[in-house]
């Protein structure tokens, strides 16, 4: 990759915590930014890819024939009706393609060397990672320059912190030493809740400047957003999803000095 590309993996093993909807939103409010962006599913549960109105026809590659060396990255990237960005899309086939890898030597840098192909011609590569520490979250990890972990701001979202930060070491002291936390992202975040205070604090106190200001509420919208095959930013984008998750695309590109 070409230090013009940023590979930023969106990544936490705790389900539930708005990891895809912060992928996929984050990717459209950087591409409203005149970025070019590249979404990467890498979840199999494809919700980055429904989300977007994408529907795959059953011999159509995805991100799962990517991995196993079937196809490159260039041929099974599409372009969503609903957002001005490219996606790599998925499907459960990425399930087949994690069990692949484990038999392979070079199961860790699988994503690394496809995304090879496409450097310099974006600006953003967004990847989604599944909701679990496995070879496909070691791929986004591997590829990645930098790592953003959406935080449900709830007790136990803050035992599973720990467990990944000690993995982006282990990634830091193997395979790739630049690998670097972006920041921390609040999102589902009830205003109305003690808890959601005390730990957003708490977060604050360990992480510092690593915590994104940038908060983003419960909102029925966003939840509502993907069923139309959209993000909540061309949805309803006057929404307080919509504005949060502006909100965070520019700071982010704020953060990066572009």
């Amino acid at each position: 990759m070409t230090k013009s590309t940023r590979i930023l993996a969106i990544a936490n093993q705790k389900g539930g915590v708005g990891k895809t909807t912060t992928a996929l939103n984050l990717a459209v409010g950087l591409s409203a930014l005149q970025r070019r962006v590249l979404l990467l599913d890498l979840d199999p549960q494809g919700n980055c890819t429904t989300g977007l109105g994408v529907e795959l026809d059953p011999d159509q590659p995805t991100m799962g024939d990517v991995l196993v060396g079937s196809h490159s990255l260039e041929a099974v990237i599409v372009r969503p009706a609903s957002a001005e960005l490219d996606l790599g899309p998925a499907n459960g086939d990425l399930t087949a393609a994690e069990v692949a890898l484990m038999e392979r030597e070079d199961r860790a840098g699988a994503l690394s060397a496809a995304l090879q192909a496409v450097a310099g011609r974006y600006h953003d590569v967004i990847i989604d990672c599944p909701p679990a520490l496995n070879v496909l979250t070691l791929n986004a990890l591997t590829a990645a320059h930098r790592v953003m972990i959406p935080m449900q701001c709830e007790y136990y979202a803050l035992e599973g912190l720990s467990a990944l930060v000690d993995t982006i070491e282990q990634i830091q002291a193997s395979v790739n030493p630049g690998l670097e936390i972006e920041g921390l992202v609040r999102t589902m975040y009830d205003i109305r809740n003690n808890l959601s205070g005390a730990v957003a604090r708490q977060l604050a106190d360990n992480f510092g400047d690593k915590l994104y200001n940038t908060i983003v509420p419960r909102n029925v919208r966003v939840a509502e957003s993907p069923s139309y095959g959209e993000s909540v930013l061309t949805y309803d984008p006057e929404s307080r999803g919509a504005l949060a998750y502006r909100g965070l695309a520019g700071e982010y590109v704020r953060r990066m000095g572009a």
